[in-house]
């Protein structure tokens, strides 16, 4: 059993005392009326005489964070969703027993305050206390004021401590719901409806990745968790919904790093009748209206670069691209031992199941991804490596883009490939790909092949990070930082 610091025991003690006194230390119900956020908006421009002329009168309730004074009067900090308010204190208003309790009480104690709204001698906007109610005792002590948790991994695997002790983790779980309201809203008044679709599933597919494997018991198979909703969302296009989006989970069995969570959110949108120029409009229109919405301006400044998302969105080819940064020009037919050749050149790694379009990926990985800062739409993708998209012109290609923003991809949209036979064939091809030791390559997904002999629209569809969208319309630099519970590694025993 672990031993309690000399504080912990002190608290303990503290919550024993509060029975004698008939006060259960981990409370009960309480009614507030008010909060430090609509006192600020209501009466932050009131002088102390007005206050007193208006005899405001306020209950709230919210955790100690600082406390102050001596004798018969003191003062106070309590913090509750929004910010912090100071409570003054005075024997003489609350009485003997209440003074006691506001005596004995700690930092990261609850308590509730029935009091008016007053200013200072020092003008700060204040309640004065006139009945004090315990809420609940904390039996562990906050970490100190002016370090908080210094540990980054600490913070995030006591992610409630650091919602107490850290303005600015609080400030982005706040933001990131509206962000997604945001989402939802725009998309929403575009006519498009939010559905769910599972998360287990019996086939991989939908995108490229390595999926958790988990078991049913009850049917005795195993199961994948989604990596992917697109597939279950075409789906709906064949049986009439022909605007759909969801909001959900997405599992990946990959590495961890300040971009990936092995567990994320995105949202995925299909519309029946479109194309990829549509996705370009939605995409841009998307990103323009959540960093409005949330911000209040189209300007930010994202690691080290300031993008104003007023402006249009770039577009760019891969190929082209490349030929700009490296000087090979993909665009001509090239033999598979031509294109290894030149990778073997540049250094890059391959492996046993590339083909010329996953070569051409890689130089694009290697030496232009990283220099696309500004918004922009990279198109021209291999086919190899977009099993689910339309072909384009040159069958070599298909009709895909990937947003790129300081580096990162944000979004990744496709005119839908609808030809069954097609999608039969690519599915085969992955399968292949997989036999030779591609574990993120697509399984055949007969189910899906069969919705498309039905018959899908033509149609554009979207996939977009929400974790890296609130990373940047938060400036938070770690993906850690915009997940509430992200996925950490065990503490090892003694730690």
């Amino acid at each position: 059993m672990r031993e309690y610091t000399e504080q912990e025991i002190v608290r303990r003690e503290k919550a024993e005392k509060l029975r004698t006194k008939n006060i259960d230390p981990f409370g009960s119900k309480f009614d507030i009326t008010s909060d430090s956020k609509t006192i600020k908006e209501l009466y932050g421009n009131l002088t102390n005489e007005e206050l007193e002329e208006k005899d405001i009168e306020v209950v709230v309730a919210g955790r100690i964070m600082t406390k102050r004074g001596k004798g018969k009067a003191g003062f106070m900090n309590i913090q509750d969703r929004y910010s912090q308010i100071q409570i003054y204190v005075k024997y003489d208003n609350v009485g003997e027993d209440q003074y006691e309790i506001f005596n004995d009480s700690d930092l990261g104690d609850i308590v509730g305050i029935k009091g008016k709204v007053f200013r200072t001698h020092m003008g700060e906007l204040s309640v004065k206390a006139f009945t004090y109610t315990h809420l609940v005792k904390a039996l562990r002590p906050l970490p100190e004021k002016y370090h908080g948790l210094v540990d980054v991994e600490e913070r995030f695997r006591r992610r409630y401590v650091d919602l107490i002790v850290n303005e600015d983790a609080r400030r982005v779980a706040f933001t990131r719901p509206k962000i997604i309201r945001s989402i939802q809203k725009y998309l929403d008044d575009l006519g498009y409806v939010e559905v769910e679709t599972p998360v287990l599933g019996t086939v991989l597919g939908g995108a490229t990745a390595r999926p958790f494997t988990t078991h049913h018991n009850t049917l005795d198979i195993d199961m994948y968790l989604r990596i992917a909703t697109e597939l279950s969302l075409k789906r709906l296009l064949v049986g009439g919904m022909d605007a759909v989006y969801e909001i959900g989970r997405l599992f990946r069995n990959e590495g961890m790093d300040r971009n990936h969570n092995p567990e994320f959110t995105t949202v995925e949108l299909y519309k029946a009748y479109s194309d990829l120029d549509d996705m370009k409009k939605v995409c841009e229109e998307l990103f323009r209206k959540v960093i409005y919405d949330v911000l209040g301006t189209y300007v930010i400044n994202w690691k080290g670069h300031d993008l104003d998302f007023s402006k249009p969105f770039k577009s760019a080819n891969m190929i082209d691209l490349i030929r700009e940064k490296v000087g090979i020009d993909f665009s001509k037919d090239m033999t598979l031992e031509q294109a290894i050749a030149l990778a073997k050149e540049h250094n890059l790694e391959l492996k046993e199941h590339y083909k010329v379009g996953h070569i051409i990926n890689a130089f694009f990985e290697e030496y232009v991804e990283s220099t696309l800062i500004e918004p922009t739409f990279l198109c021209g993708h291999p086919i190899e490596i977009s099993p689910l998209a339309k072909k384009s012109k040159d069958p070599r290609f298909v009709e895909r883009f990937e947003l790129f923003i300081c580096g990162s991809e944000y979004a990744n949209a496709f005119t839908e490939l609808n030809d069954p036979m097609d999608q039969r064939k690519r599915f085969e091809e992955q399968i292949n790909e997989k036999n030779l030791g591609n574990d993120e390559a697509n399984d055949m997904d007969e189910d899906f092949v069969e919705a498309l002999e039905y018959g899908m629209p033509p149609a554009g569809g979207m996939g977009i990070g929400i974790d890296r969208l609130v990373m940047m319309v938060t400036g938070s630099e770690n993906i850690r930082e915009v997940i509430l519970f992200p996925l950490m590694k065990n503490k090892k025993e003694g730690e």
